[in-house]
């Protein structure tokens, strides 16, 4: 099957995509509201922004990981139905730390617990859900870039719509019995997957000569490899999200609390955040087919990186923090969609959740770090300090990418023809030949 934009004249089918985009909103919006609430209990509880950091690298070391080798068995089974039974899983385990809180059994060590074992669903989830972006182009006849634009629309509006409410509801029912919420969002996300997404995915006939796990594991971290232009992306976009986590998880806690405010505050700077972010992924959605993908992505990292750290380095007002994170938000809103038409566009369609999930963990593998490194410079050199550093490593990531993609199709590649053409960008044609079909 080519990855170009499907050319038959059957009727679109809208509803696969309309209920992806509202699991999406769901259950993202619940996840969000926790992204809040966890923090902020063990920053409160415990006084220590080390600790709340623990808790992020709990819950995102078993996410990476189960994303780097979770993707062979996307590909194997389907990604609707890891997609399915990882929300369903996921509903169950999140649900246990409001029950444990209300029967007074949530110890620390047994937060960690859950919210590790929260991450190892959550990986592959994640990755399914990113993988079924073909099929539900191919049902509604649409560009993969107006699809990837729609995704990243409703994550910005599910967080819009969450940090707008998390203060306040945190505040009324508190921090840990807000995660009902969460939990009642993968349950839900569940039933809209099972419901309408197509099970377009069918097992290879001659899927004994795949190999073993770990061979097709490897298939598609040699296909990684060879694709100079993914590689170079998904390493400097680790860089970035080690740094956006903790901002998140530690540094705007931290910033908030000594300058007198509470959660309804780190909502005010999120909801700002989200607010053009997802006006400009929606912008994005529309248009985002007709732009030149590396200067939007270069300029869009630019304009939401270091600024927030800056402003919040220099002691600006909270006015003034909130309006640098709206600006933020119009860069961030053309991100998602540019890498998440580029990554499809290069993936072969058989490898496509081996690699998607490679890439995920690659690039999320800052992310549980980033909560720990973020307190452990706090507490080493001081808020400011940090601050300023992260904005420095920050930016030195974002000029990377003009560096990237010479030789290479920012625009993505052509469908290829011959089966056995070899991977653009390839360093070792002989072992990637398999993985570079573009059929």
């Amino acid at each position: 099957m080519s990855n170009d934009q499907p050319t038959t004249t059957s009727t679109p089918n809208r509803a696969p995509l309309i209920a992806f985009l509202a699991a999406n909103v769901i259950s993202i919006c619940g996840t969000r509201v926790s992204a809040i609430a966890i923090p902020w209990f063990v920053l409160m509880s415990t006084g220590s922004p080390f600790k709340t950091g623990v808790v992020a690298l709990a819950e995102m070391l078993p996410l990476v990981l189960s994303k780097a080798v979770g993707g062979p068995l996307i590909d194997r089974i389907g990604p609707k139905r890891v997609s399915v039974g990882a929300d369903t899983a996921s509903a169950v385990v999140v649900g246990l730390i409001p029950l444990l809180h209300t029967l007074h059994l949530l110890s620390f060590p047994l937060l960690l617990v859950i919210v590790a074992v929260a991450g190892a669903l959550r990986g592959p989830g994640d990755a399914a859900k990113g993988t079924l972006v073909p099929d539900i182009a191919e049902a509604a006849k649409t560009p993969l870039e107006r699809v990837t634009g729609l995704e990243s629309t409703t994550e910005r509006l599910a967080g819009l719509i969450a940090f707008a409410l998390a203060g306040g509801l945190i505040a009324l029912v508190g921090e840990v019995n807000a995660l009902w919420i969460d939990a009642a969002s993968f349950a839900v996300c569940a039933i809209l997957i099972r419901r309408w997404i197509p099970a377009a995915h069918k097992p290879a006939e001659d899927a004994a000569d795949e190999g073993s796990y770990g061979q097709r594991l490897l298939q598609g971290w040699l296909f990684l490899r060879g694709d100079k232009l993914l590689l170079a992306l998904v390493l400097m976009i680790a860089v970035t999200n080690l740094l956006d986590a903790a901002f998140a998880v530690v540094m705007l806690p931290v910033w908030i609390r000594d300058h007198g405010y509470g959660p309804a505050q780190i909502g005010m700077v999120l909801t700002a955040f989200s607010v053009t972010a997802t006006a400009f992924a929606l912008l994005a959605s529309a248009v985002g087919d007709k732009l030149p993908r590396k200067v939007v992505f270069t300029v869009s990292f630019l304009i939401c990186g270091a600024p927030r750290f800056l402003v919040m380095a220099f002691d600006a007002p909270l006015w003034g923090l909130m309006a640098v994170a709206a600006v933020a938000g119009v860069g961030a809103g053309f991100i998602n969609p540019v890498l998440g038409a580029l990554f499809i566009e290069r993936i072969p369609r058989p490898l496509l959740g081996r690699v998607n999930s490679l890439a995920d963990a690659v690039a999320w593998i800052g992310v549980p770090l980033g909560g720990v490194v973020a307190g452990a410079a706090i507490a080493g050199v001081g808020a400011s300090p940090a601050l300023l550093a992260a904005a420095g490593v920050y930016f030195v990531a974002t000029m990377s990418p003009l560096l990237f993609g010479r030789g290479t199709h920012w625009g993505g590649r052509p469908a290829r023809r011959d089966r056995s053409a070899p991977a653009e960008g390839s360093e070792r044609p002989d072992q990637t030949a398999a993985a570079s079909e573009r059929s």
